[in-house]
């Protein structure tokens, strides 16, 4: 095997990215061999069955487990973009509306870390900034897990909530929107060259929110980085915050990473619009797109894009949003 050669490790990044390839066939084969065994089950279950030596129940049984695996391993199927394997960062915005969207909010951050919790992924919250009242202005989450990018790629828009509003002294429904920011998580197999010049750097003071869920810190960074559109002509700005540290140089690295991340996803996109105009369009993932509904007071939860609903609206809030995930892959595998 090429990993075993002697000299296989003198170019880490080389080796890196031929490990990920490894690990990545070894996790195709291991799929592959678990949904060979489920259906092979399946059939002695049905033969023993049929000598009644097995119940109705149990070949039902053997049957949704067999579906499972199937299902996830032709989910994972639908992942075969370079970026889907990465990690992924959200970044939740309230939007106008004062407490209630600020709740929306935090309601959507506790949805996504719940959602990590069910995954096995690692979560981290590298800036919050807490509303006045109740809820958050903003928070953004990096998250690490194999393929969270492919899944999580399908939550980037706006997520509007219909219900009576606790900060509505008459009780009426009130409509909310929230946006939801998703961009891959570049690791060290990406390529991103900055330019020095273009990069200026603030430093300030954070008390970071509490919890168990984020540091408390003593400094902050933000980085600011200047390009011009190429579309436009204009000169812009992109300006990150980072206060997960206690460290200023850690804070500054995870800010060059989120940086590197969000550039990366912008020529992500570019290279979308210019394979595939129609597609790009029809996938209605451009910011400030209304992708679903949350209606609590007619428990009900729907995708624009896909029109999967459920009724089931506090499993939905709790973290199970794999339904909508699927649903979504499964119409735009692109």
């Amino acid at each position: 095997m090429r990993t075993q050669v002697p000299d296989f490790w003198d170019d880490a990044k080389a080796a890196e990215v031929q490990m990920r390839k490894v690990k990545d066939l070894k996790n195709w084969v291991i799929g592959y061999n678990a949904v060979k065994n489920a259906a092979d089950e399946l059939q002695l279950t049905y033969d023993f069955y049929r000598e009644e030596a097995m119940t109705e129940e149990e070949v039902d049984e053997a049957y949704r487990h067999a579906l499972q695996l199937i299902e996830t391993l032709e989910l994972k199927n639908m992942l075969s973009h370079e970026e889907d394997r990465l990690g992924a960062v959200i970044k939740i915005v309230g939007g106008a509306g004062g407490t209630e969207a600020q709740d929306w909010a935090e309601m959507l951050f506790r949805m996504y870390q719940r959602w990590c919790e069910r995954q096995g992924y690692k979560c981290e919250i590298t800036n919050l900034q807490e509303g006045e009242e109740a809820g958050i202005k903003t928070v953004t989450m990096q998250i690490e897990g194999e393929m969270a990018y492919g899944y999580l790629k399908s939550e980037n828009g706006v997520h509007r909530l219909v219900r009576v509003s606790p900060f509505n002294s008459q009780g009426k429904r009130m409509t909310s929107f929230t946006s939801v920011y998703v961009v891959p998580l570049v690791d060290d197999t990406i390529e991103i060259n900055i330019n020095p010049a273009d990069i200026t750097w603030d430093t300030f003071r954070s008390s970071g929110a509490g919890g168990q869920n984020v540091n408390k810190v003593e400094t902050g960074v933000r980085v600011h980085y200047k390009y011009r559109d190429e579309e436009t002509g204009e000169m812009k700005e992109i300006a990150i915050e980072n206060t997960e540290s206690r460290s200023q140089f850690g804070n500054k690295d995870n800010a060059m990473r989120l940086l590197k991340s969000m550039l990366y996803d912008m020529e992500l996109a570019k290279r979308r619009v210019a394979s595939d105009k129609v597609e790009a369009g029809k996938k209605k993932i451009e910011w400030g797109s209304q992708i679903r509904s949350y209606v609590f007071d007619d428990r009900r939860v729907k995708d624009h894009r896909t029109n999967y609903q459920t009724s089931n609206v506090q499993a939905v809030m709790d973290g199970d949003i794999d339904a909508f995930i699927k649903a979504y892959l499964m119409e735009f595998p692109d």
